[in-house]
């Protein structure tokens, strides 16, 4: 099976569903590349929140310094607001330039809400910066940014089990091989 060379005559339907496994399992354990940078980060936030002066102060971000594993990192986001109904907090938005995309989550709020504050888990793949946007009903918006250091990325990234390093390297050759022994007109 590893390494037997298909002719291009006889490709069969078996030799297909190998090949397409193969593949499967190869792109399913490599991990995705973390690419978001500040600018990505800054161009989904006038993407969603549009381009406008944003306010230092009223957000308050709770992240640990460091985070021990990045698959599931508790985080807090608090905005002072009187949450009445001539002034309240519209939205919270999220972001993250260390992550494959900048964008985490977009809550709504509204007077009944009572505070301006949420809590979550959140997935970071390497150490990076949080950004937080809060609009209010008043048209004002303010920003704040924290860092926060992860030691093993939780977005692919961090230590594979030795089972698993093997597996990928068994698929990978016979991918190799297969892509060499296979020529697809």
């Amino acid at each position: 099976m590893l390494g037997e060379v298909i002719e291009p005559g006889n490709f069969d339907r078996r030799d297909f569903l190998k090949l397409t496994g193969a593949g499967a399992l190869v792109l399913s354990m490599a991990p995705f590349a973390a690419n978001a940078t500040p600018d990505d980060v800054q161009k989904a936030i006038d993407k969603i929140v549009g381009k406008k002066d944003f306010k230092d102060g009223q957000i308050t971000i709770t992240l640990p310094e460091i985070a021990e594993n990045g698959a599931a990192v508790a985080m807090k986001v608090a905005v002072d607001s009187p949450m009445t109904a001539d002034d309240h907090i519209k939205a919270i938005h999220m972001f993250s330039d260390g992550n494959p995309l900048p964008y985490i989550a977009t809550y709504e709020l509204g007077p009944k809400n009572g505070k301006a504050e949420i809590s979550l888990r959140i997935r970071l793949a390497k150490t990076q910066k949080i950004v937080v946007v809060a609009e209010t009903s008043k048209g004002e918006t303010f920003l704040s940014r924290r860092g926060v250091k992860v030691t093993l990325g939780g977005c692919g990234g961090g230590r594979r089990k030795r089972w698993q390093n093997k597996t990928l390297n068994r698929a990978c050759e016979w991918v190799k091989t297969s892509k060499k022994a296979i020529s697809l007109k």
